[in-house]
């Protein structure tokens, strides 16, 4: 039997795609691809998104602001297809030049609007902004901060780790499989002792560490990610599994899931968001 051993070269080139999802617009540089601007629509904040995730925890946020009555906090999305490779148009590059969603152009700030890129970013900058979901206090908002930062830390092994090699990979491989799901199920038990005698993340009180967890984490165990509830064995982890449920049930949680949606029930989508009616 030949040996398949992979033995890297001695120069990595790109020669070829991978042949996995997403093969076709993933390369190693950085960059705009094409001029293409982007829409601007009437209110304040313009949100450049994909209910991904990522994406969800910014529409998920907005729509929090907006049901604690701040009316600043009216957005309009606009959906980006990263399947396509919108996220390399110029318009897009401009506001982040990493090109990942989401992206905030804030315009209610004098001169230029003011751009936010990654997801952690616009949480903050938005709490701050609306004083909101962030305490105050020094020792509670930086536990807030230790969680949202986990999370940011800890995700890329969920989606770019367990969740690429499980779901998008173009082969099955049992290595990388085995080394990420003990990854990911460490960090589910981590979640679970951390919630097995609070109600929220970072204490008694929700905040951007929810909104920023919950997109990832709930969604595994509510076996909406990856189809990999069974694999992991998610239902161990009740603690998460209560504050995941609970946490589906918000109404405002509820519309930002569908903010910049386009799979799913038709009644769980809005591709544009530009007003309440939008999501109802």
């Amino acid at each position: 039997m030949p040996d398949t051993t992979y033995v890297p070269p001695k120069v990595w080139t790109h020669d070829a795609p991978s042949g996995g999802t997403f093969a076709s617009i993933n390369a190693p540089t950085a960059g705009a691809r094409e001029q293409k601007a982007l829409p601007v629509g009437k209110h304040p904040l313009q949100l450049y998104s994909l209910a991904t995730p990522n994406g969800v925890k910014v529409s998920i946020m907005l729509e929090e602001l907006l049901a604690l009555g701040h009316s600043g906090a009216e957005y309009d999305a606009w959906l980006i297809k990263i399947g396509d490779g919108d996220q390399f148009g110029s318009g897009f590059v401009e506001i982040n030049p990493n090109s990942k969603i989401p992206a905030l152009a804030d315009h209610s700030v004098e001169g230029e609007p003011l751009r936010v890129f990654e997801s952690g970013s616009i949480l903050v900058y938005l709490a701050e902004k609306f004083g909101a979901f962030l305490p105050t206090e020094t020792r509670a908002r930086t536990e807030t901060l230790n969680w949202l930062f986990w999370q940011m830390g800890s995700a890329p092994f969920l989606g770019g780790g367990f969740g690429h090699f499980y779901a998008y990979a173009p082969e099955k491989y049992e290595y990388p499989i085995n080394r990420y799901a003990m990854e990911v199920k460490r960090q589910l038990d981590v979640l679970d002792r951390q919630l097995a005698d609070r109600r929220y993340i970072a204490g008694d009180d929700y905040s951007i560490a929810d909104m920023a967890i919950w997109p990832w984490y709930g969604a595994l165990v509510r076996g909406e990610l990856y189809g990999a509830g069974e694999f992991l064995s998610v239902h161990e982890y009740s603690h998460v599994q209560r504050w995941a449920a609970d946490i589906a049930q918000r109404p405002a949680v509820i519309c930002g899931r569908k903010v910049n949606r386009t799979w799913g029930e038709e009644s769980e989508q809005a591709p544009e968001r530009h007003s309440a009616a939008d999501l109802d």
